[in-house]
């Protein structure tokens, strides 16, 4: 029993560590990114701090891994399982994203998507330690840890592009300025794209369609194979959200869907989907305080 206590404190005070290590390094690399925006002079960021802050990031991402790790694996307690909830799933969708992202990042400079990522994670990294969800000692179906993989890959993708959106907004919005009547030669140039539309138009709708394949999967299974399936809100909303971002991809192939309507049906979905999980285990595991089955 001592033995047992000792554990669980070991554990705990680990976890610990690693998310308030994460939450510091993340919130350097987005500190010094605001900075460098309030002074309006990135540019003038000396060019040691400016290397570094890629390292510093790759550290934050390495020890949020941990923290997700050392969640996920229930280390320390009572019962032998699992741990999970709407905390380490916002948590874990944070950190695909980031991971993608330091992918891109080293053949685009992305330095204003860094800060808000890196805001962004800190925030993920301190929910997911508060809330850090339930125990889950029996998965009650072989294929249960394959669905909620799928789930959370999912949940991954569809952030990554929804990012990506969110910055072809941003560019068609700065290629409006840019070709704005009146703006004349002695006027202020408009800033460029950090990425071509096209380009971005396409990783955008190669990521829904991934996601979209995560999802069915992962539906599928928790249809299938587990014995927890029923139409409550959190599959209800689940099946929704699929049936938006399979529309939209349907639209865009035999309609030619794309801009902003195509990014409101993205954003949509997407919201769906995270209050299809999120939503409802955030109600149950912090409003109402009822234990869930999965």
């Amino acid at each position: 029993m001592i033995l047992s206590i000792a554990s669980s404190g070991a554990a705990n005070l680990l976890l610990a560590g690693a998310s308030l290590l994460a939450v510091v390094a993340y919130g350097v690399v987005a500190g010094h990114g605001v900075k460098a925006v309030l002074s309006q002079a990135p540019e003038q960021m000396p060019a040691g701090l400016a290397q570094r802050l890629p390292g510093l990031l790759l550290l934050a991402w390495g020890l949020h891994l941990l923290a997700l790790l050392l969640d996920f694996s229930g280390l320390g307690q009572a019962v032998p399982g699992t741990r999970f909830g709407f905390g380490p799933a916002i948590s874990a969708t944070v950190w695909l994203v980031l991971a993608v992202y330091m992918l891109e990042s080293r053949f685009l400079p992305l330095p204003s998507v860094r800060r808000i990522l890196a805001l962004i994670a800190a925030a993920a990294v301190l929910l997911a330690w508060v809330f850090p969800g339930e125990s889950r000692p029996h998965a009650g179906s072989p294929w249960a840890p394959l669905h909620w993989l799928l789930g959370l890959a999912s949940y991954g993708l569809f952030g990554v592009a929804v990012l990506h959106a969110a910055m072809l907004n941003r560019a068609e919005r700065m290629m409006r300025t840019l070709h704005k009547p009146g703006l004349g030669a002695a006027s202020e140039p408009a800033a460029q794209p950090v990425m071509p539309l096209l380009r971005l138009e396409r990783l955008t709708f190669q990521f829904v369609t991934a996601g979209v394949a995560a999802l069915s999967a992962a539906i599928l299974l928790g249809w299938w194979f587990t014995p927890h399936w029923r139409w409550d809100h959190k599959n209800l909303l689940a099946v929704l959200g699929w049936l938006v971002l399979t529309g939209l991809l349907t639209g865009r192939r035999v309609f030619g869907w794309r801009g902003r309507r195509a990014t409101r049906w993205l954003y949509f979905g997407a919201m769906l989907l995270l209050l299809s999980y999120v939503g409802s285990r955030f109600v149950l595991e912090v409003l109402v305080q009822k234990p869930v089955a999965y």
